[in-house]
């Protein structure tokens, strides 16, 4: 094992976020994306990281800046896109939002060859998406990507939806993770319902996966591993930002798998990360020890145990 990760956020987005501190506004400026979330996660839970990106327009040139884990990117003339959020009020109230530019076919040619290499290196992968609505690489890539780098000895984890789930699907990823909301808006689940979900896993395990895990908000994640299902219960905490948890979860499977521990004990890290991080504002924030002290306290109830 390498200990490192690999990770593609093709193009991070700039966020700025207004709070209230002492009665009066809080500016907070950082870089996001569920790529950069993931990225910082995995580096504290002691896994080596590497983000893999495009960064252009004066939103790329303050991003560089701000993304603090090891980075290779592609400077690219396609801008990366960015928010401005509202929280004083105690919601999450958006004021704008300027979308992610369409990368140059040369420049999706750089930075797919660039992900590559440090991918191969590194002996796994993440592939994130980038906002929802944005579209800086097509969907294809994704496909593209699952499928080379697992044809090469590269483990590939996917936390993606819609399209893009369905192309990397395609492509044969090691372990996917995915929402119980994504699992039924894309057709894979029926319902919210646990013997519903069961089955668009199953669905999704069709692809080759070694395994699939399905995150339930709330509720008790489900897992399905080498043919076996299980339900994942984890300590009681008191939740402060929803937001992130899930990415919080995939970065703890991408690390657990990087620093040589099996798909099992890499889902209880995962599962760890993810309840540290709902109990704090920032996403992809949260500190190792803790993670590493809540691992122990994470079970795994076989499906027929339930």
């Amino acid at each position: 094992m390498t200990g490192r990760v690999a990770v593609f956020a093709p193009s991070p987005e700039l966020t700025v976020t207004v709070e209230e501190l002492d009665g009066t506004p809080d500016i907070h400026i950082h870089a996001g994306g569920q790529g950069v979330w993931m990225s910082r996660m995995i580096e504290s839970l002691g896994a080596e990281v590497v983000l893999c990106s495009a960064l252009g327009g004066e939103t790329g040139q303050v991003l560089r800046h701000l993304i603090g884990v090891e980075l290779k990117a592609r400077d690219v003339s396609a801008r990366n896109g960015g928010y401005v959020h509202d929280r004083r009020e105690g919601g999450r109230d958006q004021v704008v939002r300027m979308p992610a530019d369409p990368l140059s076919r040369h420049e999706l040619d750089d930075l797919y060859e660039m992900t590559l290499v440090e991918a191969l290196k590194a002996g796994v992968a993440v592939l994130s998406g980038p906002a929802a609505d944005d579209t800086p690489v097509p969907d294809s890539v994704y496909e593209r990507l699952a499928k080379d780098l697992g044809g090469n000895g590269c483990r590939v984890v996917v936390d993606l939806s819609g399209a893009r789930l369905a192309s990397a699907l395609a492509g044969g990823p090691t372990v996917v993770k995915v929402s119980h909301e994504e699992l039924v808006s894309d057709g894979l689940a029926g319902s919210d319902r646990l013997p519903d979900l069961v089955e668009g896993a199953l669905k999704v395990a069709d692809c080759g996966a070694s395994a699939v895990v399905v995150s339930r908000a709330a509720e008790e994640t489900l897992a399905w591993i080498d043919g076996s299902l299980y339900l994942v219960e984890v300590p009681d905490l008191s939740p402060v930002d929803t937001r992130g948890g899930g990415d919080s979860m995939t970065a703890g499977l991408a690390a657990g798998l990087a620093l040589g521990s099996s798909i099992e004990d890499s889902l209880k890290l995962g599962a760890a990360a993810g309840t540290v991080n709902v109990t704090r504002h920032g996403l992809g924030t949260g500190s190792g020890d803790v993670v590493r002290e809540l691992v122990d306290r994470v079970k795994l109830t076989p499906w027929e145990d339930a």
